[in-house]
């Protein structure tokens, strides 16, 4: 995924495009006009938005708001590229989801972003061994967003997890930049197996709604994942597969399925 046009900061574009929207809001709605005040137009950042969102969200009497933010607020302070993701994110959500209205909705409404998003901050804390911490997070973006993403998984950049309920992600799982996947989604072992058990998914891959992806198999940049399949091998880059065992029912090697976002299955001989 490419870079956003500015870095963060003061030229920052997407953020000034965020309040620029809740601003529009705001005057629209007066019904919402303080909570889109306290939600963005308050803060100075994504990163304080953010921050202050996902706390208000992940608190429980057990663990308060202040106490939460602050160790989101550390994480994206000491990790700056967790706010590189957020961004690309944000964008891959517009770009790939014809529901999605604008920037402001996906920061403030999409589940399957909350939940992408809580995850970087407890695959930060686990990568700093502070793994009691980060699987109570877990614990807590499955109970919240219906999605259970392990701390260990490695996760990319430009993702779009549209709804994200029934979304599962394993401990030795990688995904790599610019992926889409819809609900219910298992990347998953086989078994009761130890030591590294699953999936590897490169760029630009689009995995259909309710596919599971089970063991440590790869599967190849651009790969267009139908959905209901269940994929048990290794899937060739510019494949398309489908069924249960899934098999190859297509090659589009030049397509970009992940942006494209088409549910189709195209055969051999409808294939560029």
């Amino acid at each position: 995924m490419p870079e956003p046009k500015r870095s963060h900061g003061p030229a920052d574009w997407l953020w000034q495009a965020i309040r620029d929207e809740a601003a529009r809001e705001a005057n629209a709605e007066p019904v919402l006009a303080s909570f889109l005040h306290a939600t963005v137009l308050n803060h100075a950042t994504i990163e304080e938005a953010l921050s202050f969102h996902l706390a208000g969200k992940i608190a429980c009497e057990n663990l308060p708001g202040m106490l939460i933010r602050d160790v989101i607020d550390e994480a994206l302070t000491k990790s700056p590229e967790i706010g590189r993701a957020v961004r690309a994110d944000i964008q891959a959500v517009s770009e790939r989801d014809p529901a999605c209205p604008g920037y402001l909705a996906t920061l403030l409404y999409y589940k399957g972003f909350h939940a992408l998003e809580s995850y970087r901050i407890g695959h930060w804390l686990w990568q700093q061994g502070r793994r009691s911490l980060a699987r109570h997070l877990q614990n807590r973006i499955s109970e919240l967003f219906a999605m259970d993403v392990h701390p260990a998984a490695r996760l990319g950049s430009g993702l779009f997890i549209d709804h994200g309920t029934g979304v599962v992600i394993g401990e030795t799982a990688l995904v790599e930049d610019n992926v889409s996947m819809l609900h219910g989604v298992t990347l998953g072992g086989t078994g009761k197996e130890g030591g590294d058990r699953h999936p590897k998914v490169r760029s630009e891959v689009m995995i259909g709604a309710g596919a599971k992806i089970l063991g440590n198999v790869e599967i190849g940049a651009r790969a267009r994942i139908a959905a209901g399949s269940v994929v048990l091998k290794d899937v060739h880059p510019g494949c398309t597969v489908a069924g249960v065992p899934a098999v190859v029912v297509g090659h589009c090697p030049g397509a970009l399925p992940a942006r494209d976002m088409k549910q189709s299955i195209e055969s051999d001989a409808d294939a560029p």
